[in-house]
This record gives structure tokens, C-alpha cells and sequence, in this order.
């Protein structure tokens, strides 16, 4: 009797607890990588949405105007009313169709340089609105200081889509090139039977959401933080110079015309290359999803394009109206 007592109240032996403490470690660390699968999943889901919603509200812009929003726009009719000066984004001209019409009601388009004039940065100083921002970019959400007038603006995951290096006429710049062939460049007017492509066939908006990086796969930096489409001005920022189009021969933020293959490696900070951080016009589609990045296409939909897919491909996936037959994806 005396012995199964003491038999029942025997503990764990210290071999016996490090097999446990082992078998628990084999079991979190497979189910590590599930869980990761499963956040990215979600962030994948979730960035494909708010590119869905930003299709749209494009359409909704279309809708009211009779024209797609310009992918970068200057002050001057029917854009603003100051007649030239640097002016706004896309991503400004959509506010009322992503539920920001309280920011849009107090935009000022006649400043000659509302894209970071103030006061109109002021109304977005630490702001986020997160159908701009993709929840696997590995990007700050925020500019490091302040880059607008003492406004602190946050980092957007998405570009506008001006055309390829592929299109004629083409403007050479000294931040590299720029095309009017697509659907949102530089003061672009842009309808929906415009796009003779196919809407289906034309990416319309694409995800900008990984820094630039090198060969070895380093972030390149920027004067700001990340080097993107938007650079050192935000992502309120448009055009200026009183051009058009492929003949706009100067920096166009928030847009990006085709010359890289998505995830390009070996970039450097170069506006020869069209890739510096003020600002260059070619900066690739990127992403922090594993193989490829999102893209918005002008029906509305949204495809998950691979890194491998042949640069002339996707350049062929930017033109509006080029005729060029799309082979693989």
C-alpha cells in the first residue's frame, strides 16, 4: 500500500520534461508557417478588395464626368482653375467614391499647386485611409518626417497605370519616360470606350506596395522613405508644365509608365532609369505577397500577376488602345 502511494505521487523526471517541452516545440513550429499562410492569405484577400474598390471608384468617377479621373493633373481645366501649377492625384479626384467626400469637399483645385500647397495638406496630416494601403506592405506607413509643408502624409500601396515604354509617342525625361497610352497619365481624359483593348485586357491601376530594391534584394532608400510612384510630395501629388500626355516631358506622380518587370531586382536610385525618388516615372509594380503583385484592371476585376510573366506581356496589359496581342500571363 505504502509503495503505490508513493508510486502515485511520483512527478515528471527531467528526461520526461524535455521530451514534452520538445514534442511542444515540433508542434509550434509547425504550425508556425500555417499561421503565417493563413495572415497572408488574408492580406492578399484584403489588398485584392481595396483595388477592387478603387477600380470602381474610378468607374464611379467616370460615371459623373463622362471621363475617367486623370492620373496626374495640373491646375488648369477641367482639372482646377488656376490655369498651370502643379496639381493632384487620382487618388484625390476618387475621394468621394471611397467614403472620403469630407476631404474632398475642402480640396482646393485652384491654388496652382494643390497637390501640396497648403492648406489642402493639412487636411490629411496623419491620416490613413486604408483602401490606399495594402496590409502586407513592408513599406513605413508614413513618411519618415515631414515632407509637405509640415504635413506628415502616409505611404499608399498604388500607382496609376500611364502606358508602356512599348507605346508611340513617347516622351523621354530626364526621370525617364512617359506614355499617354494607357488609361490614368498625365492630364489623361480617358473614356471607357476609349480603352478599344478591352477593359478586361488593360490594367488600370497596379499595386506599388514593396520598397525598390537591388540586387541582393536591399531596400534602396530614399531622401523620404521608400522610393514609390508618389514620392517626396505624397500621394496627393500631380502634374504641372501645362503639358499632355506622352508629350508631358516632366516627373508624373502617382503614376508609373511600364518599363520594368514586376519585383525587378538590381534598381538602383537613378532618374536616368527612370527610378529616383523625385521622382521617377518607371518605378515597377511591386508587393510584399510571395511571387507577384495585384493588379486593378479597367473592368473593374482584379488578377494576381506573377513576377515571371514576360515584361512585354505586362507592358502589353498597360496600353489602352496598342493592338498588341496578349499571349501569356
Amino acid at each position: 500500500m505504502n509503495r503505490s502511494r508513493r508510486l502515485a505521487g511520483r512527478g515528471f523526471t527531467l528526461i520526461e520534461l524535455l521530451v514534452v517541452i520538445a514534442i511542444i516545440a515540433i508542434l509550434i513550429g509547425l504550425l508556425l508557417p500555417a499561421v503565417q499562410k493563413v495572415r497572408e492569405a488574408a492580406a492578399r484577400s484584403q489588398c485584392s478588395n481595396n483595388l477592387k474598390q478603387l477600380a470602381i471608384a474610378c468607374h464611379s468617377y467616370h460615371d459623373a464626368n463622362n471621363r475617367l479621373p486623370p492620373g496626374c493633373a495640373e491646375d488648369q481645366p477641367p482639372f482646377g482653375t488656376a490655369g498651370g501649377g502643379w496639381g493632384s492625384s487620382w487618388k484625390v479626384y476618387i475621394l468621394p467614391y471611397i467614403e472620403q467626400d469630407n476631404i474632398f469637399q475642402k480640396w482646393v483645385f485652384n491654388g496652382a499647386n494643390s497637390g501640396y500647397v497648403s492648406p489642402n495638406v493639412q487636411l490629411i496630416n496623419n491620416i490613413t485611409i486604408k483602401t490606399y494601403r495594402c496590409p502586407s506592405s513592408p513599406i513605413a506607413p508614413f513618411y519618415a518626417n515631414s515632407n509637405n509643408n509640415g504635413s506628415i502624409e502616409m505611404m499608399t500601396s498604388y500607382t496609376g497605370v500611364a502606358g508602356s515604354t512599348l507605346d508611340t509617342p513617347l516622351a523621354s525625361t530626364g526621370y525617364g519616360y512617359n506614355s499617354g497610352g494607357g488609361i490614368l497619365f498625365a492630364n489623361s481624359q480617358v473614356t471607357m470606350v476609349g480603352i478599344t483593348d478591352g477593359t478586361s485586357n488593360t490594367i488600370m491601376i497596379g499595386e506599388q506596395s514593396d520598397h525598390l530594391r537591388d540586387a541582393n534584394n536591399n531596400p534602396i532608400p530614399g531622401s523620404f522613405t521608400a522610393i514609390t510612384s508618389q514620392g517626396p510630395h505624397g500621394w496627393t501629388m500631380g502634374a504641372g508644365g501645362q503639358q499632355v500626355g506622352a508629350a508631358y516631358g516632366d516627373r508624373t506622380f502617382n503614376c508609373t509608365t511600364v518599363r520594368y518587370q514586376i519585383n525587378q531586382r538590381g534598381m538602383s536610385n537613378n532618374c536616368a532609369a527612370g527610378t529616383c525618388d523625385n521622382t521617377g516615372n518607371n518605378i515597377p509594380f511591386s508587393s510584399g505577397h510571395s511571387g507577384g503583385a495585384m493588379m486593378g484592371m479597367g473592368d473593374g476585376s482584379v488578377r494576381f500577376m506573377r513576377s515571371t510573366i514576360p515584361l512585354a506581356t505586362l507592358q502589353a496589359y498597360a496600353g489602352r488602345s496598342d493592338g498588341l496581342v496578349i499571349t501569356d500571363n
